[in-house]
């Protein structure tokens, strides 16, 4: 499978016609993160940066495990709510691969593990545009074996998300990918809530 093109994404705007300064700048794509043509994608990493199961293992495989683990091996880890970045070694379609390291609920989401979730996306962005990268591709972080609900990430993720565009003008893409369909519902029934608002 060759790599999806930003052009053949279509972006939230296209398809809400609202919110024009935020909405054309997100995308929600149901595929694998590793075939997504952007400037970086996101990694659900683990705090040693050694390669794991899912999304992280997925993306390990497709870069190069041994060549990607040397780059990792550069940071002596990563904190929850943090990020770092490598190369996007194997992936010939991206320029970097930023790693961050999401919350794990036991229980109920307390706001201090929202927080930490959000410090993820937000982490991840200032790195992206510390390195001059303009479009960037999320998994959705936390929501896998560490436990995250679905449906409260997919809300706090989006409020995020449109606050930080409003204000900010260098990101050209963001592009929401998800695997399980119900993470793909709760995106677009949130954004399409603040679209709602919008009008």
């Amino acid at each position: 499978m060759s790599a999806a093109a930003l052009s053949e994404i279509p972006t939230l705007y296209q398809t809400l016609k609202v919110a024009k300064n935020v909405l054309d700048r997100v995308s929600i794509w149901n595929g694998d993160i590793t075939k997504i043509h952007v400037d970086a994608i996101v990694n659900a990493a683990n705090g040693r940066l050694a390669g794991g199961g899912g999304v992280d293992g997925a993306i390990h495989r497709a870069a190069g495990r041994s060549e990607l683990q040397v780059e990792c091996r550069k940071y002596p880890g990563c904190d929850v709510g943090d990020a770092v970045i490598t190369s996007g070694c194997g992936i010939s379609h991206i320029k970097k691969i930023i790693h961050t390291v999401g919350p794990q609920i036991y229980g109920s989401v307390s706001e201090e593990k929202r927080e930490k979730l959000i410090s993820c996306y937000r982490k991840s962005l200032e790195v992206a545009k510390e390195n001059d990268l303009k479009s960037i591709a999320f998994c959705c972080i936390s929501t896998g074996v560490y436990g995250y609900p679905n449906e409260d990430a997919a809300k706090s993720v989006t409020k995020f998300l449109t606050e930080y565009l409003e204000t900010d003008e260098e990101l050209e893409r963001i592009v929401l990918v998800t695997f399980l369909e119900c993470d793909n519902q709760f995106y677009h029934e949130y954004f399409e809530k603040f679209a709602a608002k919008n009008q």
